[in-house]
Protein backbone atom coordinates (compact mmCIF):
# COMPACT_ATOMS: atom_id res chain seq x y z
CA UNK A 1 0.00 0.00 0.00
CA UNK A 2 1.37 3.52 -1.08
CA UNK A 3 0.08 6.00 1.82
CA UNK A 4 -0.45 9.93 1.23
CA UNK A 5 -0.81 12.45 3.94
CA UNK A 6 -2.98 15.35 3.94
CA UNK A 7 -3.48 17.34 7.03
CA UNK A 8 -6.93 18.87 5.58
CA UNK A 9 -8.70 15.79 4.56
CA UNK A 10 -11.18 14.27 7.48
CA UNK A 11 -14.22 11.85 7.85
CA UNK A 12 -17.04 15.08 7.47
CA UNK A 13 -15.89 15.19 3.86
CA UNK A 14 -17.82 12.80 0.32
CA UNK A 15 -14.68 14.32 -2.04
CA UNK A 16 -11.46 15.91 -1.56
CA UNK A 17 -9.19 17.92 -3.67
CA UNK A 18 -5.31 18.05 -3.63
CA UNK A 19 -3.30 21.51 -3.86
CA UNK A 20 -1.73 21.98 -7.13
CA UNK A 21 2.07 20.54 -5.86
CA UNK A 22 0.52 17.50 -4.53
CA UNK A 23 -2.20 16.53 -7.83
CA UNK A 24 0.92 17.38 -10.09
CA UNK A 25 3.15 14.87 -8.29
CA UNK A 26 0.10 12.01 -8.10
CA UNK A 27 -1.02 12.93 -11.85
CA UNK A 28 2.64 13.67 -13.12
CA UNK A 29 4.86 11.98 -11.73
CA UNK A 30 2.68 9.00 -10.59
CA UNK A 31 1.07 8.40 -13.42
CA UNK A 32 -2.52 7.78 -11.41
CA UNK A 33 -5.72 8.19 -13.29
CA UNK A 34 -9.28 8.27 -12.87
CA UNK A 35 -10.42 5.02 -10.81
CA UNK A 36 -7.42 4.86 -9.22
CA UNK A 37 -7.46 3.89 -5.90
CA UNK A 38 -5.67 6.30 -3.04
CA UNK A 39 -4.79 5.57 0.81
CA UNK A 40 -4.49 9.29 2.41
CA UNK A 41 -4.03 9.70 6.17
CA UNK A 42 -4.51 13.13 7.79
CA UNK A 43 -1.99 12.13 10.81
CA UNK A 44 -4.88 11.63 13.21
CA UNK A 45 -5.40 8.31 13.36
CA UNK A 46 -7.69 8.28 10.27
CA UNK A 47 -7.09 5.61 6.64
CA UNK A 48 -9.36 6.88 3.71
CA UNK A 49 -9.81 4.96 0.91
CA UNK A 50 -10.51 6.80 -2.25
CA UNK A 51 -10.93 7.00 -5.59
CA UNK A 52 -9.94 9.20 -8.00
CA UNK A 53 -12.35 11.23 -9.82
CA UNK A 54 -10.95 14.09 -11.42
CA UNK A 55 -6.97 13.47 -12.54
CA UNK A 56 -5.96 17.12 -13.30
CA UNK A 57 -2.92 17.86 -12.35
CA UNK A 58 -3.57 21.00 -11.09
CA UNK A 59 -6.92 19.80 -9.02
CA UNK A 60 -6.50 16.32 -8.26
CA UNK A 61 -9.95 15.18 -6.42
CA UNK A 62 -10.77 12.00 -4.93
CA UNK A 63 -14.45 10.36 -3.45
CA UNK A 64 -13.81 8.96 -0.14
CA UNK A 65 -15.06 5.28 -0.27
CA UNK A 66 -13.98 4.43 3.23
CA UNK A 67 -12.96 5.72 6.60
CA UNK A 68 -11.00 3.30 9.30
CA UNK A 69 -9.31 4.34 12.40
CA UNK A 70 -6.51 3.24 14.03
CA UNK A 71 -6.52 2.95 18.08
CA UNK A 72 -4.00 5.01 19.41
CA UNK A 73 -0.95 3.44 21.39
CA UNK A 74 -1.96 2.85 25.47
CA UNK A 75 1.70 4.62 26.01
CA UNK A 76 3.24 7.56 24.98
CA UNK A 77 7.00 9.06 24.44
CA UNK A 78 7.97 12.22 24.53
CA UNK A 79 11.79 12.53 23.41
CA UNK A 80 13.50 15.76 23.51
CA UNK A 81 17.26 15.56 21.49
CA UNK A 82 19.97 17.91 21.05
CA UNK A 83 20.34 18.90 17.62
CA UNK A 84 23.83 17.24 16.38
CA UNK A 85 26.58 18.96 14.92
CA UNK A 86 25.67 17.83 11.90
CA UNK A 87 21.93 17.81 10.26
CA UNK A 88 21.89 14.38 8.23
CA UNK A 89 22.62 12.49 11.60
CA UNK A 90 19.60 14.29 13.45
CA UNK A 91 17.14 13.97 10.74
CA UNK A 92 18.53 9.70 10.42
CA UNK A 93 17.02 9.91 14.29
CA UNK A 94 13.77 11.63 13.21
CA UNK A 95 13.06 9.06 10.64
CA UNK A 96 13.87 6.07 12.68
CA UNK A 97 12.37 7.24 15.79
CA UNK A 98 9.40 7.84 13.47
CA UNK A 99 9.44 4.40 11.93
CA UNK A 100 10.09 2.51 15.51
CA UNK A 101 6.82 4.95 16.80
CA UNK A 102 7.21 7.53 18.85
CA UNK A 103 4.95 10.20 19.73
CA UNK A 104 6.18 13.47 20.19
CA UNK A 105 9.97 15.19 19.46
CA UNK A 106 11.18 18.32 20.92
CA UNK A 107 14.61 19.92 19.31
CA UNK A 108 16.66 21.28 23.19
CA UNK A 109 19.20 23.49 22.98
CA UNK A 110 22.14 22.70 26.02
CA UNK A 111 25.41 23.89 27.59
CA UNK A 112 27.33 21.41 25.17
CA UNK A 113 25.27 22.20 21.78
CA UNK A 114 27.46 22.70 18.65
CA UNK A 115 24.00 23.24 17.01
CA UNK A 116 22.00 26.28 18.38
CA UNK A 117 20.01 27.28 15.11
CA UNK A 118 17.98 25.10 14.25
CA UNK A 119 14.94 25.37 11.12
CA UNK A 120 12.14 23.20 11.51
CA UNK A 121 10.54 22.82 8.11
CA UNK A 122 12.60 20.33 6.92
CA UNK A 123 12.12 18.10 9.75
CA UNK A 124 8.27 18.18 9.60
CA UNK A 125 8.87 16.60 6.00
CA UNK A 126 11.00 13.83 6.94
CA UNK A 127 8.74 12.66 9.35
CA UNK A 128 5.98 12.56 7.29
CA UNK A 129 7.66 11.02 4.66
CA UNK A 130 8.51 8.29 7.80
CA UNK A 131 5.24 8.01 8.94
CA UNK A 132 3.82 7.14 5.36
CA UNK A 133 6.93 5.10 4.32
CA UNK A 134 5.97 2.68 7.68
CA UNK A 135 2.32 3.17 7.48
CA UNK A 136 1.73 4.77 10.18
CA UNK A 137 -1.58 6.68 10.77
CA UNK A 138 -0.45 9.28 13.30
CA UNK A 139 2.30 12.00 12.72
CA UNK A 140 4.31 12.72 15.34
CA UNK A 141 4.72 16.03 16.60
CA UNK A 142 7.40 18.11 16.34
CA UNK A 143 7.75 20.99 18.75
CA UNK A 144 10.12 24.59 18.34
CA UNK A 145 13.49 24.46 19.80
CA UNK A 146 13.89 24.97 23.36
CA UNK A 147 16.25 25.68 25.83
CA UNK A 148 16.68 22.17 28.33
CA UNK A 149 16.63 23.88 31.36
CA UNK A 150 12.81 25.89 30.05
CA UNK A 151 12.04 22.41 28.50
CA UNK A 152 12.64 20.93 32.22
CA UNK A 153 10.54 23.23 34.37
CA UNK A 154 7.54 22.96 31.83
CA UNK A 155 7.42 18.56 31.47
CA UNK A 156 6.60 17.09 34.58
CA UNK A 157 3.87 14.75 34.07
CA UNK A 158 4.96 10.87 33.22
CA UNK A 159 7.77 9.08 33.70
CA UNK A 160 10.91 11.68 33.66
CA UNK A 161 14.46 9.99 32.68
CA UNK A 162 17.96 11.49 31.50
CA UNK A 163 20.69 9.51 29.68
CA UNK A 164 23.80 10.60 30.16
CA UNK A 165 27.34 9.80 30.31
CA UNK A 166 28.75 10.94 33.76
CA UNK A 167 29.59 8.01 36.00
CA UNK A 168 27.13 8.18 38.91
CA UNK A 169 24.31 5.95 39.75
CA UNK A 170 22.36 5.28 36.88
CA UNK A 171 19.39 2.57 36.31
CA UNK A 172 19.02 0.57 33.57
CA UNK A 173 16.54 1.85 31.09
CA UNK A 174 15.05 -1.14 30.16
CA UNK A 175 14.60 -2.45 34.36
CA UNK A 176 12.84 1.19 34.89
CA UNK A 177 10.71 1.22 32.12
CA UNK A 178 6.45 0.42 33.35
CA UNK A 179 4.34 -0.31 30.31
CA UNK A 180 1.16 1.78 29.40
CA UNK A 181 2.53 4.83 30.76
CA UNK A 182 3.63 8.43 29.57
CA UNK A 183 7.58 8.37 29.57
CA UNK A 184 9.69 11.79 28.80
CA UNK A 185 13.45 11.38 28.12
CA UNK A 186 16.21 13.68 28.16
CA UNK A 187 19.33 13.30 25.44
CA UNK A 188 22.25 15.22 25.20
CA UNK A 189 24.59 16.47 22.56
CA UNK A 190 27.64 15.24 21.68
CA UNK A 191 29.87 17.16 24.36
CA UNK A 192 26.81 15.68 26.63
CA UNK A 193 24.81 17.22 29.52
CA UNK A 194 26.75 19.98 31.30
CA UNK A 195 27.12 18.96 35.47
CA UNK A 196 24.75 21.33 35.80
CA UNK A 197 22.25 20.52 33.58
CA UNK A 198 22.05 17.00 35.21
CA UNK A 199 21.51 18.48 38.31
CA UNK A 200 18.87 20.67 37.69
CA UNK A 201 17.14 17.88 35.86
CA UNK A 202 17.68 15.39 39.05
CA UNK A 203 16.34 18.05 41.45
CA UNK A 204 12.76 18.20 39.15
CA UNK A 205 12.03 14.70 39.42
CA UNK A 206 13.89 12.86 36.63
CA UNK A 207 15.69 9.36 37.11
CA UNK A 208 19.17 9.05 35.77
CA UNK A 209 19.14 6.52 33.00
CA UNK A 210 21.35 4.13 31.45
CA UNK A 211 21.19 3.00 27.98
CA UNK A 212 23.76 0.24 27.98
CA UNK A 213 27.31 -0.73 28.27
CA UNK A 214 28.95 1.66 25.61
CA UNK A 215 29.24 5.14 24.62
CA UNK A 216 26.68 6.20 22.35
CA UNK A 217 26.14 9.12 19.58
CA UNK A 218 23.37 11.50 20.28
CA UNK A 219 20.76 10.00 17.47
CA UNK A 220 22.19 6.26 18.41
CA UNK A 221 20.96 7.32 21.80
CA UNK A 222 17.38 8.35 21.01
CA UNK A 223 17.26 5.67 18.47
CA UNK A 224 17.68 3.48 21.17
CA UNK A 225 15.86 5.19 23.46
CA UNK A 226 12.56 4.89 21.55
CA UNK A 227 13.05 1.50 20.43
CA UNK A 228 13.47 0.29 24.32
CA UNK A 229 10.32 2.04 24.81
CA UNK A 230 8.13 0.81 21.93
CA UNK A 231 9.32 -2.53 22.43
CA UNK A 232 8.43 -3.06 26.20
CA UNK A 233 4.51 -1.49 25.31
CA UNK A 234 4.40 -4.40 22.30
Amino acid sequence: MQLFYNPDINSALNEFSFDKEESKHIVKVLRKKEGDILHVTNGLGFLFHTEIILASDKKCTVTITKTETQHPSGFYLHLAVAPTKMNDRFEWFLEKATEIGVHEITPIICDHSERKIIKTERFDKIIQSAMKQSLQFYLPKLNEPIALKDFIKQHHEGHLFIAHCEETDKKLLKEVIIPNEKYTILIGPEGDFSEKEIDLALKNKYMAVSLGNTRLRTETAAVVACHSIVFTNE
